[in-house]
C-alpha cells in the first residue's frame, strides 16, 4: 500500500495490490454499496459530508476507510473536505465487468424491493 507522506495524504493500494477478496468484502455491506452506487452515478468527486447515511459519523468514517483500503475508492483532501471518487479504471482493468455487474444488481434489487 502506498504510504501517506503527510497527515493530509491518505494511503491507497496500488492497482497491483488490489485483491479480489478485499474488493468483495468492501462491496458486501449495504452502506458501502450505497456509497459506491452514488459515486458511480456522479461525474465529479463527492465529499464525505454530502452522503446522508443512517449511521454515526465514526461508522461512516469506517466504511469510507474500508472502501479506500480495498482499492474501491480514492480519497483526497481538498481544503478540509475529504473528496471521494470511484477507482473505476483500476477496477475495470483488474476485474472487467465486475463493478458494472454489482451496480446493475444493486439497481435490480432496489427496484424489486421498491415494487414489493
Amino acid at each position: 500500500m502506498d504510504s501517506a507522506t503527510s497527515t493530509r495524504e491518505l494511503a491507497h493500494p496500488s492497482r497491483a495490490e488490489i485483491r479480489l477478496e478485499s474488493l468483495l468484502h468492501a462491496l458486501s455491506d449495504p452502506i458501502r454499496l450505497r456509497v459506491v452506487s452514488a459515486l458511480a452515478a456522479s461525474e465529479d468527486q463527492v465529499s464525505c459530508s454530502e452522503f446522508s447515511l443512517p449511521v454515526t459519523k465514526s461508522t461512516t468514517t469506517h466504511h469510507f476507510r474500508v472502501l479506500r483500503e480495498s482499492g474501491v475508492i480514492r480519497q483526497v483532501y481538498r481544503g478540509t473536505a475529504k473528496m471521494n471518487d470511484l477507482r473505476r479504471e483500476d477496477l475495470d482493468a483488474l476485474f472487467p465487468g465486475l463493478l458494472d455487474a454489482v451496480l446493475a444488481a444493486v439497481t435490480r434489487q432496489s427496484e424489486r424491493i421498491g415494487a414489493s
